[in-house]
Protein backbone atom coordinates (compact mmCIF):
# COMPACT_ATOMS: atom_id res chain seq x y z
CA UNK A 1 0.00 0.00 0.00
CA UNK A 2 2.87 2.34 0.75
CA UNK A 3 4.24 1.90 -2.77
CA UNK A 4 0.86 2.87 -4.23
CA UNK A 5 0.69 6.01 -2.12
CA UNK A 6 4.20 7.01 -3.17
CA UNK A 7 3.38 6.26 -6.82
CA UNK A 8 0.24 8.39 -6.82
CA UNK A 9 1.97 11.22 -4.93
CA UNK A 10 4.79 11.26 -7.47
CA UNK A 11 2.30 11.06 -10.34
CA UNK A 12 0.43 14.06 -8.92
CA UNK A 13 3.68 16.04 -8.64
CA UNK A 14 4.53 15.05 -12.20
CA UNK A 15 1.12 16.20 -13.49
CA UNK A 16 1.60 19.53 -11.68
CA UNK A 17 4.99 19.82 -13.36
CA UNK A 18 3.39 19.11 -16.75
CA UNK A 19 0.91 21.92 -16.15
CA UNK A 20 3.70 24.30 -15.11
CA UNK A 21 5.86 23.44 -18.13
CA UNK A 22 2.85 23.63 -20.44
CA UNK A 23 1.95 27.09 -19.18
CA UNK A 24 5.53 28.25 -19.78
CA UNK A 25 5.33 26.89 -23.30
CA UNK A 26 2.11 28.82 -23.92
CA UNK A 27 3.70 31.98 -22.50
CA UNK A 28 6.65 31.59 -24.88
CA UNK A 29 4.31 31.15 -27.84
CA UNK A 30 2.35 34.24 -26.82
CA UNK A 31 5.54 36.32 -27.07
CA UNK A 32 5.15 35.97 -30.82
CA UNK A 33 8.76 36.09 -32.00
CA UNK A 34 10.10 33.31 -34.17
CA UNK A 35 12.55 32.16 -31.52
CA UNK A 36 10.08 32.13 -28.60
CA UNK A 37 7.40 30.38 -30.66
CA UNK A 38 9.92 27.67 -31.62
CA UNK A 39 10.98 27.28 -27.98
CA UNK A 40 7.35 27.33 -26.83
CA UNK A 41 6.38 24.53 -29.20
CA UNK A 42 9.40 22.46 -28.12
CA UNK A 43 8.54 23.02 -24.46
CA UNK A 44 4.92 21.95 -25.09
CA UNK A 45 6.10 18.64 -26.52
CA UNK A 46 7.69 17.63 -23.21
CA UNK A 47 4.45 17.41 -21.17
CA UNK A 48 2.85 15.28 -23.88
CA UNK A 49 5.77 12.85 -23.87
CA UNK A 50 5.70 12.77 -20.07
CA UNK A 51 1.94 12.23 -19.97
CA UNK A 52 2.22 9.37 -22.47
CA UNK A 53 5.00 7.78 -20.38
CA UNK A 54 2.98 8.19 -17.17
CA UNK A 55 -0.08 6.62 -18.84
CA UNK A 56 1.92 3.64 -20.14
CA UNK A 57 3.57 3.08 -16.76
CA UNK A 58 0.24 3.27 -14.93
CA UNK A 59 -1.38 0.89 -17.40
CA UNK A 60 1.50 -1.58 -16.94
CA UNK A 61 1.34 -1.36 -13.13
CA UNK A 62 -2.42 -1.89 -13.08
CA UNK A 63 -2.15 -4.92 -15.38
CA UNK A 64 0.63 -6.44 -13.26
CA UNK A 65 -1.41 -5.81 -10.12
CA UNK A 66 -4.44 -7.48 -11.73
CA UNK A 67 -2.35 -10.58 -12.50
CA UNK A 68 -0.94 -10.61 -8.97
CA UNK A 69 -4.44 -10.52 -7.47
CA UNK A 70 -5.60 -13.33 -9.76
CA UNK A 71 -2.55 -15.46 -8.99
CA UNK A 72 -3.00 -14.77 -5.28
CA UNK A 73 -6.64 -15.91 -5.47
CA UNK A 74 -5.41 -19.15 -7.09
CA UNK A 75 -2.75 -19.59 -4.41
CA UNK A 76 0.00 -19.39 -7.01
CA UNK A 77 2.00 -16.37 -5.90
CA UNK A 78 5.68 -17.19 -5.42
CA UNK A 79 6.62 -17.76 -1.80
CA UNK A 80 9.39 -15.52 -0.48
CA UNK A 81 12.12 -18.05 0.15
CA UNK A 82 15.04 -15.70 -0.28
CA UNK A 83 17.85 -15.43 2.21
CA UNK A 84 18.39 -11.87 3.41
CA UNK A 85 21.35 -10.09 4.92
CA UNK A 86 21.01 -8.60 8.42
CA UNK A 87 20.21 -5.25 6.77
CA UNK A 88 17.32 -6.84 4.86
CA UNK A 89 18.89 -6.95 1.40
CA UNK A 90 18.37 -10.06 -0.71
CA UNK A 91 21.35 -12.40 -0.84
CA UNK A 92 22.56 -12.58 -4.44
CA UNK A 93 23.25 -16.33 -4.41
CA UNK A 94 19.80 -17.02 -3.00
CA UNK A 95 18.20 -14.87 -5.71
CA UNK A 96 20.21 -16.66 -8.39
CA UNK A 97 19.09 -20.06 -7.08
CA UNK A 98 15.42 -19.09 -7.08
CA UNK A 99 15.86 -17.49 -10.50
CA UNK A 100 17.26 -20.72 -11.95
CA UNK A 101 14.21 -22.64 -10.75
CA UNK A 102 11.81 -20.02 -12.14
CA UNK A 103 13.60 -20.01 -15.49
CA UNK A 104 13.37 -23.80 -15.72
CA UNK A 105 9.67 -23.61 -14.84
CA UNK A 106 9.12 -21.06 -17.61
CA UNK A 107 11.08 -23.12 -20.13
CA UNK A 108 8.85 -26.11 -19.31
CA UNK A 109 5.65 -24.06 -19.79
CA UNK A 110 6.45 -21.13 -22.11
CA UNK A 111 2.79 -20.42 -22.83
CA UNK A 112 1.74 -20.12 -19.17
CA UNK A 113 1.40 -16.54 -17.95
CA UNK A 114 1.77 -17.72 -14.36
CA UNK A 115 5.30 -18.99 -14.91
CA UNK A 116 6.23 -15.73 -16.68
CA UNK A 117 4.82 -13.75 -13.76
CA UNK A 118 6.92 -15.74 -11.28
CA UNK A 119 9.96 -15.35 -13.55
CA UNK A 120 9.41 -11.58 -13.57
CA UNK A 121 9.41 -11.60 -9.76
CA UNK A 122 12.65 -13.63 -9.78
CA UNK A 123 14.26 -11.17 -12.21
CA UNK A 124 13.19 -8.32 -9.95
CA UNK A 125 14.65 -10.05 -6.90
CA UNK A 126 17.89 -10.57 -8.83
CA UNK A 127 17.89 -6.80 -9.52
CA UNK A 128 17.48 -7.21 -13.29
CA UNK A 129 14.70 -4.67 -13.80
CA UNK A 130 14.68 -4.52 -17.63
CA UNK A 131 14.25 -8.29 -17.92
CA UNK A 132 11.71 -8.29 -15.09
CA UNK A 133 9.64 -5.75 -17.02
CA UNK A 134 9.88 -7.75 -20.26
CA UNK A 135 8.89 -10.97 -18.49
CA UNK A 136 5.92 -9.19 -16.87
CA UNK A 137 4.89 -7.73 -20.24
CA UNK A 138 4.95 -11.25 -21.66
CA UNK A 139 2.87 -12.55 -18.74
CA UNK A 140 0.32 -9.78 -19.33
CA UNK A 141 0.18 -10.48 -23.06
CA UNK A 142 -0.25 -14.23 -22.51
CA UNK A 143 -2.94 -13.64 -19.90
CA UNK A 144 -4.84 -11.27 -22.18
CA UNK A 145 -4.52 -13.57 -25.20
CA UNK A 146 -2.45 -11.08 -27.20
CA UNK A 147 0.18 -12.26 -29.67
CA UNK A 148 3.60 -12.75 -28.15
CA UNK A 149 6.73 -12.25 -30.19
CA UNK A 150 8.92 -15.37 -30.19
CA UNK A 151 12.55 -14.57 -29.59
CA UNK A 152 15.19 -16.49 -31.49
Amino acid sequence: MRAKIVYFALAAVLVAYFVLVGSRGVMLIQQGTLLTVAFGVSVLVLPFIGAWFLYQTTKFARAADRLARELDAEGGLPVDELVRTPSGRIDRDSADEVFARRRAETEDAPGDWRSWFRLAVAYHDARDTPRARKAMQRAIALHDGKPVRVEA
